[in-house]
């Protein structure tokens, strides 16, 4: 009985401790704040980077609205790399025509597809859809091709 219960209480010890240093696992739809609320070292990436001052111009520039799809993982490397880079963007571009949804997706393979509308077709995270004008004008998929910025430009002038 003994050994149970010290059996029982390192389960629940080591649960405890492992959760309170993975990061959330976030899903569905989200909101920027949510995000950073939940995964607080995002604060610090995106504190840090340095977009191409060039490409946030043209960012900043854009006449048109703009509607950025964003599916991520909070569990995933790229995700955190790159999420926290457009929300750098999006504040030195500062244009209300730039407009983001962003959609946590599970980390659990079956459960992704009630999250993704159908025909929206993501299979890696993260993914950026970009509509001008309600059009799809193009994506970034999982790692830029140069920069968040800049493949956001280049998907604006083209």
């Amino acid at each position: 009985m003994v050994r149970r219960i010290v059996l029982i209480t390192g389960v629940a010890l080591t649960t405890a401790f492992v959760s309170a240093f993975l990061p959330a696992d976030l899903s569905g739809p989200v909101s920027r704040s949510q995000i950073l609320s939940a995964l607080a070292d995002w604060e610090a990436i995106m504190a840090v980077y340095q977009p191409k001052p060039e490409a946030v111009e043209t960012l900043k520039k854009t006449g048109d609205p703009v509607l950025i799809e964003t599916y991520f993982g909070s569990w995933c490397s790229d995700s955190k790399a790159h999420v926290p880079a457009l929300f750098k963007i999006l504040d030195l571009a500062d244009n209300p025509l730039l407009q983001v949804n962003y959609t946590a997706i599970p980390r659990d393979k079956a459960e992704r597809s009630r999250f993704i509308p159908e025909g929206r077709a993501i299979d890696k995270l993260p993914t950026f859809v970009v509509f001008l004008n309600g059009r799809e004008i193009g994506r970034i998929v999982e790692t830029p091709a140069r920069s968040m910025e800049e493949d956001l430009a280049a998907l604006l002038r083209r």
